[in-house]
Protein backbone atom coordinates (compact mmCIF):
# COMPACT_ATOMS: atom_id res chain seq x y z
CA UNK A 1 0.00 0.00 0.00
CA UNK A 2 1.00 3.19 -0.69
CA UNK A 3 2.10 5.89 2.26
CA UNK A 4 0.36 9.22 2.26
CA UNK A 5 3.22 10.89 2.19
CA UNK A 6 4.05 9.35 -1.54
CA UNK A 7 0.18 9.66 -2.28
CA UNK A 8 0.01 13.43 -1.83
CA UNK A 9 3.81 13.92 -3.15
CA UNK A 10 2.79 12.41 -6.71
CA UNK A 11 -0.76 14.46 -6.52
CA UNK A 12 0.99 17.46 -6.16
CA UNK A 13 3.26 16.55 -9.24
CA UNK A 14 0.01 15.02 -11.14
CA UNK A 15 -2.03 18.35 -10.36
CA UNK A 16 1.05 20.90 -11.41
CA UNK A 17 1.45 19.01 -14.47
CA UNK A 18 -2.39 19.05 -15.50
CA UNK A 19 -2.51 22.61 -15.01
CA UNK A 20 0.23 23.42 -17.52
CA UNK A 21 -1.65 21.54 -19.51
CA UNK A 22 -4.79 22.89 -18.70
CA UNK A 23 -6.61 24.70 -22.13
CA UNK A 24 -8.63 26.92 -19.86
CA UNK A 25 -7.56 29.98 -17.57
CA UNK A 26 -10.09 28.19 -14.84
CA UNK A 27 -9.14 24.90 -15.16
CA UNK A 28 -5.46 25.78 -14.63
CA UNK A 29 -6.72 27.85 -11.63
CA UNK A 30 -8.62 24.65 -10.41
CA UNK A 31 -5.81 22.14 -10.92
CA UNK A 32 -3.59 24.71 -9.16
CA UNK A 33 -5.47 24.92 -5.93
CA UNK A 34 -5.76 21.63 -5.65
CA UNK A 35 -2.35 21.11 -6.44
CA UNK A 36 -1.42 23.63 -2.85
CA UNK A 37 -4.13 21.61 -1.18
CA UNK A 38 -2.42 18.56 -1.30
CA UNK A 39 0.89 20.51 -0.67
CA UNK A 40 -0.55 21.39 2.42
CA UNK A 41 -1.37 18.23 3.45
CA UNK A 42 2.00 16.72 2.66
CA UNK A 43 4.12 19.66 4.22
CA UNK A 44 1.86 18.80 7.51
CA UNK A 45 2.33 14.98 7.03
CA UNK A 46 6.52 15.60 6.42
CA UNK A 47 6.26 17.70 9.51
CA UNK A 48 4.88 14.97 12.10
Amino acid sequence: MESDIRFYARRVAQERIAAKNAVTAEARARRLELAEKFQEKLTQLEAC
